[in-house]
């Protein structure tokens, strides 16, 4: 397995080089310490050819959970850093699946359980998709005076209701609504909008595509080419895949701005995570589309 180590993104692209030969590649960028060595494991188990971990130096792994990785030195927390680690990957692997995600979340799509996702990826491809709309899906800790950081595996809670979507406005066409792309919103980012900046409300990430020369990745999990942006072909539903994060959770838990206006996070419309695909997509939080 990986346990090679590398001092930044230039050592990797230079001695690591090799991991990108094929794909699909995940790459995770750690930005505390909450559930990194899960999210590893939950990866791996996906069948994910190569798994790249964008981490500092002072993160301790378990052996286990190191040898899975090719650990690249990172520091995700630095505006843009995430963004612009991406790009690179996508110059150096023309025509590799890539994805990407941060620490303590997990990639789900219909039927992982079963299938790998390169087998999932071969179907989206004949389907002519170089891209896969994903879902942030909040996950939360169900009692947050046991677990003050809001992450709890065991007792994760997710909102089964309360998810919209409005038109993507284009501003190159008078504000007239871009095709096949919508923005889409829920969870907690929505329940507690006033805690979360206007540009970070949507849970839709472009986290799954096929890199290729010139794409670029941009602020807000969109990419420069509108159809790797789209939610699905145009003539018919696509698979669409959901990521379960406790990133926001996090967020607003550690944030004294927010900390001490959220008790707890559950609602009328909290149920208990059930870690599998079948409720994801019983709750319509993610499209099986032609996939069966």
């Amino acid at each position: 397995m990986a346990a090679e180590r590398y001092q930044g993104l230039d050592d990797f692209l230079k001695r690591g080089r090799a991991a990108l030969a094929q794909g699909p590649v995940a790459l995770i960028f750690v930005e505390d310490e909450a559930e990194v060595e899960s999210t590893i494991r939950h990866h791996a188990r996906l069948g994910f050819r190569a798994l790249v971990l964008f981490a500092p130096d002072e993160l301790a792994l378990a052996p286990e959970a190191a040898a899975l990785v090719h650990r690249v030195r990172h520091a995700p927390w630095d505006d843009g850093a995430v963004p612009a680690a991406v790009n690179r990957v996508i110059a150096a692997a023309p025509g590799v699946w890539l994805y990407y995600c941060y620490n303590a979340e997990y990639l789900f799509y219909p039927f992982c359980e079963t299938r790998s996702v390169s087998e999932m990826l071969a179907f989206h491809a004949e389907e002519r998709r170089d891209a896969m709309l994903t879902y942030v899906i909040d996950l939360y800790a169900g009692d947050l005076g046991q677990y003050p950081d809001a992450v709890s595996r065991e007792t994760a809670m997710l909102d089964q209701s309360g998810y919209y979507a409005l038109a993507r406005p284009d501003p190159a066409n008078h504000g007239h609504p871009k095709e096949r792309q919508l923005d889409f919103f829920g969870g907690l980012r929505w329940r507690f909008e006033e805690h979360v900046p206007e540009a970070r409300r949507r849970i839709d990430r472009i986290a799954l595509f096929r890199a290729k020369r010139g794409l670029h990745l941009l602020e807000g999990h969109v990419f420069d080419d509108e159809e790797y942006n789209t939610y699905a072909c145009p003539w018919h539903h696509n698979l669409t895949a959901a990521i379960c994060s406790f990133r926001a959770a996090k967020a607003l838990k550690t944030n004294a701005g927010s900390t001490f206006d959220i008790p707890d996070f559950r609602w009328q419309g909290s149920v208990p995570f059930a870690w599998n695909s079948q409720q994801l997509m019983d709750l319509g939080l993610m499209e099986p589309g032609q996939w069966f």
